[in-house]
């Protein structure tokens, strides 16, 4: 029997509770064995050029999941062209796990745009797909993909990298939403000043 992964992908600029309490609740309350965060060099429907370098993101991302045993950290859109497309990323992934099936989790914002992502038909063909509910997003799935994607009655939660980044900025303290190994990081590094 295959292992059953979750893929979240995301920039992870930086990485916060709200990312690891989804990913944990994915991996508790759904058929998921392991979720892997693969950090994004460049998501093509975000400016690349105000996110922190690769390398960084990966180390905060790897320092945010110590202590989790099923929840892994993944570069390897890393070694992709750019930008990076999660079809090709979960195609990728297949051919080099075939121990593995993967499923693509995504927040519902992301599935109610989902007919602009790259090849969205043959990833719900091929692959299958969780979605988390996301504040304001009304999710609507056709019947007919009912054997490949579903709805996922995750807790929401409304933390933002963007409101971290700026935070950080203005020198609050925002220990509690972050991992404290995040946390540190972020302050040693002097990062998003």
């Amino acid at each position: 029997m295959k292992k059953q992964v979750g893929i979240f992908s995301g920039t992870f600029d930086p990485i916060h509770v709200g990312h690891l309490m989804l990913a944990n609740y994915m991996r508790e309350f759904t058929y998921l064995d392991e979720v892997w965060f693969v950090v994004t060099p460049h998501n093509p429907l975000k400016d690349a050029d105000s996110l922190l370098d690769d390398n960084i993101r990966l180390e905060m991302t790897r320092l945010g999941v110590q202590g989790f045993e099923n929840l892994k950290v993944s570069d390897v859109e890393f070694y992709m062209p750019k930008p990076s497309y999660s079809f090709d990323t979960l195609c990728k992934l297949a051919a080099e796990n075939p121990d593995s099936e993967f499923t693509l989790i995504i927040g519902g914002d992301n599935w109610n745009k989902f007919t602009r992502w790259k090849n969205h038909e043959r990833l719900i063909k091929e692959f299958r797909i969780l979605i988390y509910p996301r504040l304001g997003e009304n999710i609507l799935i056709d019947g007919k993909f009912s054997d490949h994607v579903r709805l996922v009655n995750a807790p929401v939660v409304e933390v933002s990298s963007t409101f971290i980044r700026e935070s950080v900025r203005m020198g609050k303290n925002i220990r509690a939403f972050l991992p404290n190994r995040v946390y540190d990081f972020i302050l040693e590094n002097r990062l998003y000043k």
